[in-house]
């Protein structure tokens, strides 16, 4: 246990934090100590999906469980919560199980992964997750079903019950072959571009890697946390009254009754692409993605996000709910 630690470089925005307390967790045995009969303050895997006010109370554990635990190699895995979530998506596709392809360059851990149900090109973390390994604050050692984890878009029991859990481990079905998603154009456009008719789960992937480095920055050099909002999902009615306006919104129908809509887009029409201050803005080339440009606090982030927010509901009528956890609290 440490006192005063700063999470600067632990967090992928890299913004300036310090947590009351810290320690970092390597061992599930650790999880016997009395610092965990309730949870923490902040539970940190990659520090990808955060904005970190400048205080941190109580105790914050870095969740440091890493590599596969298990593999029966037929494509079942199991994988300590403090793994690479790209470096694993990379080694499933070397070990010749296809399937999250679509998913890989996602910043972040395995553990943060069922979390935030992440997603991305049409395919969700849920689709693959047989079960989830947690420490259950008061209780100890559980283990949930997907049923239980009661996924959603970019949601899940876990974002709803932040107080209740600590994963230590998610297990991976991988050994049915599925379908490959091409449907978003991106991807399409990209194997096209690279000349290839017939894709494997690599050329896939290898498609999304270059699509999302051609809009994503690299947070060691630019800090962020990848997509800020979620995707709104509207209703059809507001849907119809969009297109009468804006013919070329793109759209994706999730049922009869709701439509998504790319928050990105939405973001870019409102003329807030590369907009900002001299330390906090939106990403030149992927207006979803917010950026430190230098010296940012999460106060900074915060209130330009609001300005985001103001712009496209006056704009289009449309909320956006920010993909992000914001932690902490302001000094002083």
């Amino acid at each position: 246990m440490r006192e005063g630690v700063n999470l600067q470089r632990y967090n992928t925005f890299g913004l300036p934090a310090v947590a009351e307390r810290y320690l970092a967790l390597t061992d599930v045995a650790q999880l016997s100590d009395d610092a965990f009969n309730q949870a923490p303050a902040l539970v940190l895997g990659g520090g990808s999906n955060l904005v970190l006010l400048e205080e941190i109370p109580g105790l914050t554990v870095h969740v440091l469980l890493n590599g596969i635990e298990s593999a029966d190699g037929k494509g079942r895995f199991r994988v300590r919560a403090g793994t690479d979530w790209n470096q694993f998506v990379r080694y499933t596709l070397e070990q010749g199980f296809p399937g999250m392809e679509n998913l890989i360059l996602i910043p972040g851990t395995i553990g943060a992964a069922p979390v935030q149900n992440i997603g991305a090109y049409g395919a969700e973390v849920a689709e693959f997750i047989t079960a989830v390994h947690a420490w259950e604050y008061g209780r100890g050692m559980v283990e949930l079903s997907p049923e239980d984890c009661a996924f959603g878009y970019r949601d899940s029991r876990f974002k709803r019950e932040p107080g209740r859990y600590l994963i230590t481990a998610v297990d991976f079905d991988l050994s049915q072959r599925r379908p490959l998603k091409l449907e978003y154009g991106a991807i399409a456009g990209e194997l096209e571009r690279c000349g290839i008719t017939e894709p494997s789960a690599r050329d896939v992937a290898t498609a999304v890697t270059n699509i999302r480095r051609s809009k994503l920055p690299d947070w060691f050099f630019l800090g962020n946390s990848g997509s800020f909002f979620k995707n709104p999902v509207v209703e059809r009615s507001l849907h119809a009254n969009l297109l009468e306006t804006h013919p070329d919104l793109p759209s994706y129908p999730i049922d009869d009754s709701v439509v998504k809509l790319p928050a990105g887009w939405l973001i870019d029409k409102a003329g807030l692409r590369g907009a900002g201050t001299d330390c906090v803005g939106t990403y030149e080339r992927q207006a979803l993605v917010m950026v430190n440009r230098g010296g940012a606090s999460g106060r900074d982030i915060l209130s330009f996000s609001k300005q985001v927010q103001d712009t496209v509901m006056a704009k289009f009528g449309v909320p956006l709910e920010p993909e992000v956890r914001v932690i902490g609290r302001q000094a002083g």
